[in-house]
């Protein structure tokens, strides 16, 4: 985010949010309307949402844009932007049961013109989203999950008055979901002790995969290496789904111990893993291959262990991160930007060291090999 960024951590309370932050996403600034040169090219925008009804977008620690529209709290956010060219957008899950389009792009302050649709057909809060990369709809596709189980797969680049229609299917899963993730053509939803996979396609489910007696609370995967991370209760724990799922008691080949209750917060690339909860005053950091933690950060401005002021939300890409507080620090955010880490990426200071993966930006492929 800007200038927020060239530190390796900084910590700004986001006070324009009355209430807690309940996602955040990183969004490239250059598919904004507050991109002005190409110097800014490898900058990142903040997005969050908020119990308080509104969207903001953040750069350098000041709010930029507010989206109001929703009739109630914002849940989720796109973990990606939808659409091709200068026209990006991205979509927001309310409780009162709407998803709604926001163009980033849109200026004013206040964000006007910037709703640029409002679907409807949820009868229930929506809880959870993603987008899907589908042959011809590679970026057009939202997939949304409401709070009765219902999965609705939106084409949002549909055209119509009646914006019902721009839904192209629809299922449901067993249990209340808890998380959700696309890769291509599959969705992956998590319910009590185990992840599900529905062919979008047909939206038919193809495979289950379970954790035995280990209640999912949020989840992550690699669909290319099989490997799938689910958050559980003290701990997160790495399974690969191609061992085990035959027997009663399949066992993780790796647990990354050390949390402190539910671990709502799952991130994973190819190289590193990233947990948090609401509960816990801390962040980790582990390593895909051998479950080493590399890096711990308390995520409140109180340094005293077990604060009572865990993690509500949080965003990762590359060596940056974000993550908002919870408990009695309601809207305070870090921003920490490894740059100066033991495993350094490239930049023209460290041009005499090797470039490392594990913090590069997010223009992997899931498909890469590690060893590269």
């Amino acid at each position: 985010m800007g200038s927020v960024f060239s530190g390796r951590d900084f910590l700004v309370t986001l006070n324009d949010h009355k209430a807690r932050i309940s996602c955040m996403r990183l969004f490239p600034l250059s598919k904004t309307s507050v991109f002005r040169s190409e110097t800014q090219q490898e900058e990142n925008v903040l997005v969050t949402s908020s119990c308080d009804h509104s969207i903001r977008l953040w750069r350098e620690g000041s709010c930029q844009r507010c989206f109001r529209g929703h009739n109630g709290p914002v849940s989720p956010l796109s973990d990606k932007l939808l659409g091709d060219g200068s026209g990006k957008v991205f979509a927001s899950g309310g409780e009162d049961g709407t998803v709604r389009l926001w163009s980033l792009s849109s200026s004013g302050k206040r964000g006007q013109q910037a709703l640029k649709a409002t679907l409807y057909g949820h009868t229930k809060p929506v809880k959870l989203m993603s987008i899907a990369g589908l042959f011809r709809h590679k970026t057009s596709l939202l997939v949304t999950i409401s709070k009765d189980s219902k999965v609705r797969v939106w084409d949002t680049t549909t055209s119509s008055a009646v914006r019902s229609s721009c839904c192209v299917g629809m299922t449901s899963v067993l249990g209340a979901p808890v998380d959700m993730k696309c890769d291509e053509s599959l969705l992956y939803v998590a319910a009590g002790s185990s992840v599900a996979t529905i062919d979008l396609r047909t939206m038919q489910r193809v495979i289950t995969a379970t954790t035995g007696q280990h209640k999912v609370y949020s989840f992550d995967i690699l669909p290319s290496k099989s490997l799938i991370c689910t958050g559980g209760y003290d701990k997160a724990m790495l399974w690969d789904i191609r061992k085990g799922q035959g027997t009663l008691k399949p066992e993780p080949v790796i647990e990354l111990d050390g949390h402190i209750g539910p671990v709502l917060l799952v991130h994973m690339d190819p190289y590193k893993i990233v947990t948090g909860g609401p509960e816990d005053d801390h962040v980790s950091v582990w390593e895909v291959e051998t479950g080493t933690q590399t890096n711990t950060w308390i995520c409140s401005s109180d340094e005293e262990p077990n604060s009572n002021a865990g993690c509500s939300a949080m965003a990762v890409d590359g060596c940056r991160f974000v993550t908002a507080s919870c408990g009695k620090e309601d809207g305070l955010v870090w921003f920490r930007h490894f740059t100066d880490a033991t495993c350094p990426v490239s930049s023209s200071s460290h041009e005499d060291k090797p470039s490392s993966k594990f913090w590069d930006p997010q223009s992997y492929s899931d498909t890469e090999n590690s060893d590269d």
